[in-house]
């Protein structure tokens, strides 16, 4: 752990890591989305719109454990003044907001068929948007 606390060492380590972890991220992401949109029946309630499902919910608590992980960084960056904690949180929050409002938006769209509306202000819903604000 303290080997890779000191910012050059993550640094130089990442960028051998770099090539194979995106490798292996679009090859299983691709495996994924197949065997979700494609592979997997209709529901017999909802039908087809279930699919969606495999990519809002997943989305959904990316979002929540990408801020979880930011308020956990920046109490590290408060208390230890590390500054590795910091680069860490303030890279983590557009990736943040890039899963919340992929979550609002697979929301809504299964929303219409479901529901019957794109939106209800339910408090969920609510204060997931203003996580996104």
């Amino acid at each position: 752990m303290n080997y890779l606390a000191n910012p050059g060492r993550f640094r130089r380590v990442s960028q051998k890591i770099y090539p194979w972890s995106l490798g292996a991220t679009v090859l299983f992401l691709l495996l994924g989305l197949w065997f979700a949109l494609y592979n997997s029946p209709p529901d017999y309630q909802q039908g087809e719109t279930v699919r969606i499902m495999y990519i809002h919910v997943p989305a959904a608590w990316m979002s929540l454990f990408i801020y979880s992980t930011m308020v956990l960084l920046s109490i590290f960056s408060l208390v230890w003044r590390h500054p590795l904690a910091d680069l860490l949180c303030k890279s983590s929050a557009p990736i943040g907001a890039s899963f919340t409002l992929i979550a609002l938006v697979t929301g809504s769209i299964w929303g219409k068929p479901t529901w019957g509306t794109w939106w209800v202000w339910d408090a969920r819903l609510t204060s997931v948007f203003i996580l996104f604000l």
